[in-house]
């Protein structure tokens, strides 16, 4: 009798058993699964449970990592494949808040490979030492041009802005002679942006003749390499005159500017035209402030007949390899001096523009000889000083 009451009972407790072990089943699992949710928020987040504001920036940092951070490349080419970079602490804003947390100062990240650096068209010079394309910093330049009016100076500068590793303003800053009380900040920010190992050049022809450039440079850096193209300062009188004569046709005639008295043959030197052509004179004043081994001279004619030539001799003095070679330049017949077949950010020839390669008045021969005999011992004393003769007598 007892045995069937207990028989007729078995069955409910068999469930209410089936039901017990579910829910404690169930309940292990949520608390195993809250504690690896525990454990992972504790060693994942560098942010403190209590910021949320701050791990939310934290997450929203992650996600948007390679288009809001500055980094660098780091020394280290002995490393094979990727490459480790490390940011400086970078403070990012909530923009929905205004709110700001600043994150960890040495966070290091993979960067991407070389083989993508490399299709980035970024110089090899710079392998491993780059900031991402694009960036840069503004640097006072390290290399000027700092002469002669109508010497080929515009030339120059658009053959070598050509070399991947220079970086030139188009426009002549006129800092030293003219806009020096604006201050180096101003003249900076004139400058483009360069990447470590890149040269940052300009070029303004005046500096050469203004007494004050010399030690305005050197105030800017002693290690300044200045570069001077220097032409037969005859022919460069002529062209100068040139020039002047197409903004001002009712100027008066060259041998009338020439001579303060043309029956005497004395020679006008105040006339800039035939001041700027006595070189050894300006010559003296630099070598005050600077050593000839900072002073590059580069002949204006054979920058015509050899721009190969004269472009290798400026890229060894300013320590770059010898990129910019024969295979850059083709002559024009038209306007009788060399142009570039690709100029820099272009497919297409380039050469300068109808303002340069001007055709030069007719002048009186015997005005001419007249100024190579009063130019002739400025001249030795220029090849004196500078150890080359440049050919103009």
């Amino acid at each position: 009798m007892a045995f069937s009451r207990i028989s007729k009972l078995d069955p409910p407790c068999r469930g209410i058993f089936r039901k017990a072990a579910v829910m404690l089943c169930t309940l292990f699992t949520s608390l195993f699964l809250l504690h690896c949710l525990t454990a992972r928020c504790s060693t994942t987040s560098p942010v403190k449970a209590s910021s949320g504001r701050a791990a939310g920036l934290f997450e929203d940092f992650r996600s948007m990592r390679t288009k809001r951070l500055a980094y660098q490349w780091t020394p280290g080419s002995e490393l094979t494949g990727y490459g480790v970079a490390r940011r400086s602490s970078r403070v990012l804003a909530d923009e929905r808040s205004g709110q700001v947390s600043e994150l960890p100062e040495e966070e290091s990240f993979i960067l991407p490979p070389p083989d993508l650096v490399a299709s980035r068209k970024v110089s090899p010079r710079f392998a491993g030492k780059l900031s991402p394309l694009g960036e840069g910093s503004k640097k006072l330049p390290q290399a000027l041009i700092i002469g002669v009016k109508k010497g080929g100076t515009r030339a120059l500068l658009e053959f070598l802005r050509v070399h991947p590793d220079i970086r030139a303003v188009g426009a002549e800053p006129h800092f030293f002679d003219r806009n020096y009380d604006n201050g180096l900040e101003w003249y900076r920010e004139l400058m483009p942006k360069t990447l470590e190992g890149q040269i940052t050049m300009e070029k303004t022809p005046s500096y050469f003749v203004t007494r004050e450039a010399p030690a305005r440079i050197s105030a800017m850096s002693r290690d300044t390499k200045l570069i001077v193209v220097v032409r037969d300062p005859v022919t460069r009188a002529i062209s100068d005159y040139t020039q002047t004569l197409s903004k001002k046709p009712d100027i008066p005639s060259f041998e009338s500017l020439t001579f303060k008295n043309r029956t005497t043959g004395l020679i006008d030197t105040s006339w800039s035209a035939i001041q700027i052509g006595i070189y050894a004179k300006h010559l003296d004043n630099w070598l005050h402030y600077f050593p000839m081994e900072q002073i590059l001279f580069v002949s204006g004619e054979r920058l015509i007949s050899d721009p190969a030539g004269e472009l290798g001799r400026v890229q060894d003095f300013l320590g770059l390899k010898r990129i910019i070679t024969d295979k850059h330049f083709y002559f024009n017949q038209t306007k009788g001096f060399p142009c570039l077949k690709k100029a820099e950010g272009s497919s297409k020839p380039h050469c300068l523009g109808k303002t340069k390669g001007r055709t030069h008045p007719n002048i009186d021969p015997e005005v001419v000889q007249r100024l190579r005999d009063f130019y002739r011992p400025f001249n030795m004393k220029f090849y004196q000083m500078t150890g080359h003769n440049f050919g103009w007598d």
